[in-house]
């Protein structure tokens, strides 16, 4: 690369995987296919050519992991762009014979945001009520890199950080730098260092490297240009630095979640549609419709999940959301999914063993009142597998039921949450959502 302070990146890279660090203890890449990520694997990936063509190649010993952490509720346009990326990047690695192998890496169901959301009734996150973080990007990730440690002793992450993002950032990079070294303590995981080699490169090195550097596993990097692009709210990080008159305005897009709720305004995603891409419309009505609905005491219950008094001095409801809320939230969400579809079939904003995992809460919830199977078929006319009984089951048991109608709402209840669980392959509290139910017949029924 025609550059003396990019070359000193890849040069400082090359030491470090082959002399600098005696050991083999993997590194691990996280990639968002955003500008940064992209820039640090590129380089890494050139210093392992470079490598490959030493006089002892055996040096391409060390795994490096390209992790791609998906949150499940990722901008579909970039979820889509990713997919694409990770293909090209493990077809690449193999065909050039490089130790590169890519990962992704998902919440557990329990921590996903619609289960955590619709189906334990959390309000979404803000700045002070922030779950979303830890449930679903950094539980995952620690996990694949704990499996690493354990395996291997220790392991080094190397982050796409930069001092030039931001004030905050470059505070936080001052806090865990070790002056004169390369490696730092990772601040949560032990026996983890991180490792920062494009930490003092400037935005239009970056701008400059995409657009001038064909990508070395052979993906289209104009593809990534052209997202921040159509995504920029403003200009405030246009490159200065272009290789081609159509390099005009990439703008500051940060691309996250579709469902944030932590910011004020999605700026991206609004930019998205105003540049085109309309089937993101209803994506943006529904997330503006969870803003809007967060703090409406009417959908929020008088305590919290834990029983904990939560009625601020005013009256105002501040605890998990209501039975109805969630299940209005979840029919507007198939209902957003569904429209989406008619354009992008392919999509899906909530998967099947998300809905069976609310279902399940609801029942240790002791909501019998909604049910997610009838949601679905409100939604979209057909039935989704969630009961235990058959259509001639039921027919039975409501015969059999004839003298006690509510004997037969009781045992299909009793039944749906064995199948429930049967289903998420987890048997854990099955006793205990049991007992509750009954407790409550026996209220119902005095």
């Amino acid at each position: 690369m025609k550059n003396s302070k990019i070359e000193g990146i890849i040069n400082e890279i090359i030491d470090q995987y082959c002399y600098a660090d005696k050991s083999e203890r993997p590194w691990i890449i996280g990639f968002s296919g955003g500008k940064d990520s992209t820039v640090l694997l590129t380089l890494v990936w050139e210093a392992l050519l470079r490598i490959r063509a030493l006089p002892n190649p055996f040096q391409l010993r060390r795994p490096i992991y390209v992790v791609c952490n998906d949150t499940m509720v990722e901008n579909p346009i970039i979820t889509e762009y990713v997919f694409d990326v990770l293909k090209k990047i493990e077809k690449a690695a193999k065909e050039q014979d490089l130790p590169i192998i890519v990962k992704t890496t998902t919440p557990r169901l329990e921590d996903s945001f619609w289960v955590n959301v619709l189906g334990k009734g959390y309000p979404v996150p803000n700045n002070v009520f922030r779950f979303c973080t830890e449930k679903l990007k950094i539980k995952p990730t620690s996990q694949f890199i704990i499996e690493q440690i354990n395996e291997n002793g220790e392991a080094i992450v190397l982050i796409g950080t930069r001092i030039d993002e931001s004030a905050t950032r470059a505070k936080s990079i001052k806090k865990h730098q070790i002056i004169g070294k390369r490696l730092s303590k990772h601040p949560l995981n032990p026996n983890t260092y991180t490792y920062a080699p494009i930490i003092n490169l400037l935005l239009e090195e970056v701008w400059y490297i995409i657009n001038s550097h064909p990508s070395p596993w052979g993906f289209d990097n104009s593809k990534l240009f052209q997202i921040y692009a159509d995504a920029s709210a403003d200009d405030y990080e246009c490159p200065t630095v272009v290789t081609d008159k159509s390099h005009s305005s990439c703008g500051q897009s940060r691309f996250g979640c579709w469902v944030c709720t932590v910011v004020k305004e999605d700026k991206s995603m609004s930019s998205l549609i105003n540049n085109g891409t309309q089937w993101l419309k209803p994506l943006l009505d529904y997330r503006n419709e969870l803003v809007k609905g967060r703090n409406i005491s009417e959908n929020r219950r008088p305590e919290r999940r834990n029983g904990q008094i939560a009625v601020d001095e005013t009256g105002h409801n501040q605890g998990n959301y209501t039975d109805l809320y969630r299940a209005t939230m979840l029919r507007k969400l198939l209902e957003t999914q569904k429209k989406v579809q008619e354009t992008k079939p392919h999509i899906e904003l909530i998967t099947s063993q998300e809905l069976i995992a609310i279902q399940v809460t609801w029942y240790r919830d002791g909501i019998f009142d909604f049910k997610v199977s009838d949601i679905y078929s409100n939604v979209y006319g057909r039935e989704i597998t969630i009961d235990n009984m058959k259509y001639k089951e039921k027919i039975i048991l409501e015969d059999v039921c004839k003298q006690n109608p509510n004997d037969y709402q009781i045992i299909n209840d009793l039944l749906s949450i064995q199948k429930s669980k049967t289903l998420l392959i987890n048997n854990y509290g099955l006793q205990t959502d049991i007992e509750n139910r009954l407790m409550n017949y026996i209220k119902e029924e005095n």
